[in-house]
């Protein structure tokens, strides 16, 4: 740490001294505080590029049994100071055990379920060992930088109906019939799947099936209910998309 330094002779990591609320008995005053800001400054850029610019942090003396002196980071979220990580120096024990006597450490943890929890206001943390997909397809998106805002799942049945059409000869996308579904069905429309694809031996005709489940987040559907969205979609998608219905 002090190697570069000219002049620097007195400039030492290890001492033979006594353990205080500042440093270990081992470590120098300086080292400990050379390591301490730069343990603060790389940590305070990780939660502001997690948060954005402006944000507010602000340090917490603690204990863990690993580190010494010991920390947690709090930071102000939403009008709250929120505590968001521990860290420390590392106990010169530990990093002799490693092999790494003539160096200092320091170590950080936190909970990445917890950050995403605050970033994404997800209300459970039992969801994150949940294999349902409706909660991790929420989370795929084109690019890491994408918003995304958790959306609430509904504890109300599905209900699943199917639709099949011949596409026309034109150029045909299934893109499009998808947002022709979300938008005749709204909020309602859980997923969308291409179910089959179908090629008539004789004619070439091409037909597609797709199953669409639909789901109210605050009660249960009825079928009537479905039957009418249902039936728009099919409408729509022979006047917009020009299919022929096998409906």
């Amino acid at each position: 740490l002090f190697s570069s330094i000219k002049d620097g002779e007195g400039l030492q990591l290890f001492e033979q001294g006594h353990r205080t609320a500042h440093k270990q008995e081992c470590h120098t005053m300086e080292a400990v505080r050379l390591v301490e800001f730069n343990l603060k400054q790389v940590l305070t850029k990780l939660m502001t590029h997690i948060f954005g610019d402006g944000l507010q942090v602000r340090w917490v003396d603690c204990y863990f049994p690993f580190t010494h002196p010991s920390f947690e980071m709090e930071i102000n979220f939403q009008g709250e100071w929120m505590e968001v990580l521990g860290c420390g120096v590392m106990e010169q024990q530990l990093v002799n055990s490693a092999g790494a006597q003539d160096k200092i450490g320091w170590a950080f943890g936190l909970g990445l379920e917890r950050l995403a929890m605050i970033l994404y206001d997800i209300p459970d943390i039992r969801l994150f060992w949940s294999e349902d997909e409706r909660f991790l397809k929420q989370f795929i998106g084109p690019h890491i930088w994408q918003k995304i805002k958790f959306q609430p799942l509904s504890r109300y049945p599905p209900l699943i109906n199917d639709i099949s059409f011949w596409l026309p000869s034109e150029t045909y996308s299934q893109n499009d019939f998808y947002d022709l579904v979300r938008t005749v069905g709204g909020d309602l429309i859980e997923k969308v799947v291409l179910l089959d694809e179908f090629a008539h031996p004789k004619t070439k005709k091409v037909s597609h099936c797709y199953r669409i489940t639909y789901r109210h987040p605050e009660r249960t559907l009825t079928q009537d209910e479905v039957h009418r969205i249902h039936q728009a979609i099919e409408e729509s998608a022979v006047r917009e998309l020009g299919v022929e219905g096998r409906f």
